[in-house]
């Protein structure tokens, strides 16, 4: 299974430094598997699976959160 080895690679993917259009095309990259795991993860309920899309999830959001900037909190 290809897409469980270029998930670990994208885990072991380091933030900083990274430029605007990395960010954007990591946090594409990061959809595209966190999609193709929840295929695998609909035919086999591997417990495994879920908690790399968890994972892959939360880097997802970091990455997000970089791009668009926090919500600002003004009332």
């Amino acid at each position: 299974m290809e897409i469980l080895q270029e998930a670990a690679a994208f885990e072991e993917i380091k933030m900083g430094n990274m430029s605007t259009s990395e960010r954007v095309e990591a946090s594409r990259e990061a959809k595209r598997l966190i999609l193709a795991i929840n295929q695998i993860y609909i035919e086999t309920k591997e417990p495994a699976l879920m908690d790399l899309m968890k994972r892959i999830t939360e880097k997802k959001k970091r990455i997000d959160i970089r791009l668009k900037g926090r919500p600002s909190s003004t009332v």
